[in-house]
């Protein structure tokens, strides 16, 4: 009887243990999975990181070509949102025998522009790079009197042009012009032969 009684007294023992060892492997086991789903939340779910991720477009420049009387002439890559003035002085500023009035500094420049910088003296175009050998006017870069010398355009559609190029960016093509306030199709195909674009 009392060794009956022993043999219960341990397989009672036992099974106890069994149940304390598996109730306790149990909480470990869960909280092993809740650390890794905490970790994915923090990598995955983190609006501050993705955020940093795909704020970073690539950056973008204008490429330029400066040239007369400059410091140093040549080619060079700008913000997209440079000036005429910005160019010059990252071409070393102006020869002592350069003719500023004839630049617009102000001008935003645009990808593939000439900058045409004249000596006192000598005609040049005004902002660079207006007019091409072929004859045909830049209108992305022209000033009004140019502009005034194409086909069916006056002092104040020249400056219609001038001014939407200015509020709206640089024209990306001939059709553009249509959105210039006093142009409709007729006179732009009266001036699209004469104009180059950019």
């Amino acid at each position: 009887m009392i060794n009956l009684l022993k043999k219960a007294s341990f397989f009672i023992a036992a099974v106890i243990i069994v149940i304390i060892f598996l109730i306790f492997t149990r909480d470990t086991t869960e909280k092993q999975e809740e650390i890794p789903d905490l970790q994915a939340v923090s990598s995955s779910d983190n609006p501050f990181e993705q955020s940093a991720e795909t704020s970073q477009p690539a950056e973008k420049f204008a490429v330029v070509d400066i040239k007369g009387a400059i410091a140093s002439p040549g080619v060079y890559e700008v913000s997209p949102d440079a000036r005429v003035n910005d160019v010059i002085l990252t071409a070393g500023g102006f020869t002592a025998d350069a003719d500023e009035n004839q630049i617009n500094l102000a001008q935003k420049v645009q990808d593939e522009m000439i900058i045409i910088v004249p000596e006192i003296g000598v005609e040049g175009a005004a902002g660079g790079g207006t007019a091409e050998s072929n004859g045909k006017i830049k209108v992305n870069t022209a000033s009004q009197e140019e502009i005034e010398q194409l086909p069916g355009i006056g002092p104040a559609k020249a400056e219609a042009i001038i001014q939407h190029r200015e509020e709206h960016g640089l024209f990306n093509s001939i059709e553009d012009l249509l959105n210039v306030s006093g142009i409709g199709q007729k006179t732009l195909e009266n001036m699209q032969d004469a104009i180059q674009i950019p």
